[in-house]
């Protein structure tokens, strides 16, 4: 089967691509080093060129007010460009609970992005995944002062990215859903446990303290970004993880 990845050159792009070749895949690897540009519409036509599926993994530069113009204007490009192509189907990545979440800008601007999908001419499965496991560091460090990490118990079901990208690759693979598919971790944690858990692994001085406004998901409600009970669970748990990564 041919498949188009857009954002090859990604966290979970580059990923997909290697899964869909070693499953036997025809893989057009794309993004803006590749001369493939959704914002411009540059290279977008013959990226699609006799492709079956497409894959959009971009993310926005920025998490604020201006994800949302990026979305917008990359998406459409993307549906008018594989309607003339003729492509089977589009697979967008998204993020479980964004539809809960309206304080927050990134989300917002995710949630336009899946309803230009659902509208579009283009039979489509919408991947929605729950926080990746590398990046709970990442949001630990948002909100360090010193020693302390301030987190709120907003509750998080993070995923292993294998496990997102093999939901990826299947949804490539197989008949378009018209529809949401969602993938989450095993296990459920306050994000202030979860940070607590990351230092026990990897201490480096640094302690948890309880802050309920802090940081992006201060303003998540409480259950918003935990997955629904339908949704597809990974098979690694942060805690293998977190020793697999604490070894590498």
């Amino acid at each position: 089967m041919k498949i188009a990845v857009i954002g090859a050159g990604g966290f979970v792009g580059s990923r997909l691509v290697k899964k869909l070749q070693s499953e036997g895949h025809e893989v057009g690897a794309h993004d803006r080093s590749t001369g493939v540009d959704l914002l411009t519409g540059e290279g977008v036509p013959e990226a699609l060129a006799g492709a079956e599926a497409v894959v959009n993994t971009i993310d926005a530069p920025s998490f604020d007010e201006d994800a949302a113009p990026f979305f917008r204007t990359t998406t459409q490009t993307l549906l008018r460009a594989a309607d003339e192509a003729r492509v089977g189907k589009v697979v967008l990545l998204s993020i479980v609970g964004i539809d809960q979440v309206p304080d927050v800008a990134y989300y917002r601007a995710k949630l336009e992005q899946e309803r230009l999908v659902e509208a579009g001419p283009v039979p489509y499965t919408i991947v929605r995944a729950t926080q990746f496991m590398d990046f709970v560091e990442p949001i630990m460090s948002w909100t360090t002062s010193g020693d302390t990490v301030r987190l709120p118990t907003t509750r998080l079901q993070p995923v292993a990215v294998e496990d997102v990208v093999g939901t990826l690759a299947e949804a490539a693979a197989t008949p378009p859903r018209n529809g949401i598919v969602n993938v989450a971790g095993p296990d459920v944690f306050a994000l202030d446990d979860l940070g607590r858990l990351t230092l026990r692994v990897h201490p480096d001085g640094r302690e948890v303290t309880v802050d309920e406004n802090a940081g992006l998901f201060g303003q998540v409600p409480h259950d918003a970004i935990v997955a629904p009970p339908d949704a597809h669970l990974g098979t690694t748990s942060y805690e293998q993880w977190l020793q697999r990564s604490h070894h590498a």
